[in-house]
């Protein structure tokens, strides 16, 4: 199979869409991957209409946080750094909110989901550190300092058995609610961020898709995209994807060999087009 990927894509430049799978080699579940743990994810409209769904999602979150921030690039991260710096990549965008592929040293990234390495005021819009509003949630609840050993789930959220009586901080500056600057279920991606992906896939001469089942749309249409274009389209995942049938070639796979494989041999091929 990666011969055959070879031959589509050498000599071309790639856009690359990741996803979950490209995640599980560092230890962060993919919830929608075979045998993935079952998952009840929190709305935008949960979040912003109900305290009590705020003080569940906050400890939870940041319990996860706290061990997802441990977590370190794997070798399908470092490929796709590599395949950029030789000319091989020109943008990456991921669905993924863990923040790997910059801590790998890629450069060009679009986090279509967001990031969480920053929380944001949904009145006033100020954004802060989620540094600095762990440690206001600590301050307050000091359990959270020193939690248990705690089981990390998916996009770096646990279910704490109770919450009834965390206090959850509030934006200093208007006292706003705070928010991940993370993409909910049911809130829809912001259209400058939209924009840049779709600029990644406008000009790349193939698209490769490493550990997504693209069953969210943000990501699904833009291999529709690709392929109006005309580019060749790779898919590389364990199991099949809702993008499958658009593809020249799918790679049931895992991601870190399957990356590996292909930055050594592409970014000893010639001219990119």
């Amino acid at each position: 199979m990666l011969s055959d990927a070879r031959a589509l894509l050498a000599g071309r430049t790639l856009a690359v869409l990741t996803g979950a799978g490209l995640s599980t080699d560092s230890g962060i579940p993919d919830y929608r991957g075979e045998n993935s743990p079952r998952r009840t994810p929190m709305t935008f409209q949960d979040f912003v209409g109900d305290a009590a769904h705020r003080r569940r999602y906050w400890v939870g979150s940041h319990l996860g946080w706290r061990a997802f921030s441990g977590t370190l690039p794997n070798a399908g991260h470092e490929a796709l750094a590599a395949m950029e710096a030789a000319g091989v990549v020109t943008g990456l965008i991921t669905q993924n909110v863990d923040g790997l592929h910059l801590r790998a040293g890629s450069r060009r990234v679009i986090e279509l989901h967001g990031g969480m390495r920053h929380v944001v005021c949904l009145a006033c819009h100020t954004e802060f550190p989620r540094d600095e509003i762990a440690g206001r949630l600590e301050r307050d609840n000091p359990a959270l300092a020193t939690p248990d050993a705690v089981e990390l789930g998916p996009d770096g959220d646990v279910l704490p058995e109770s919450w009834e009586h965390v206090t959850v901080p509030d934006c200093e500056v208007c006292g706003g609610i705070l928010k991940p600057d993370v993409v909910f279920f049911g809130e829809l991606v912001p259209a400058d961020r939209s924009r840049a992906a779709e600029a990644i896939i406008d000009e790349a001469g193939a698209l490769l898709v490493a550990g997504s089942s693209l069953a969210v749309n943000s990501g699904l249409r833009l291999v529709a995209r690709a392929q109006r274009r005309g580019v060749p389209i790779v898919i590389v995942n364990r199991g099949a994807t809702k993008g499958d049938r658009r593809a020249d070639l799918t790679i049931n796979a895992g991601t870190s060999e399957t990356l590996a494989g292909l930055a050594a041999a592409l970014t000893a091929s010639g001219a990119r087009t």
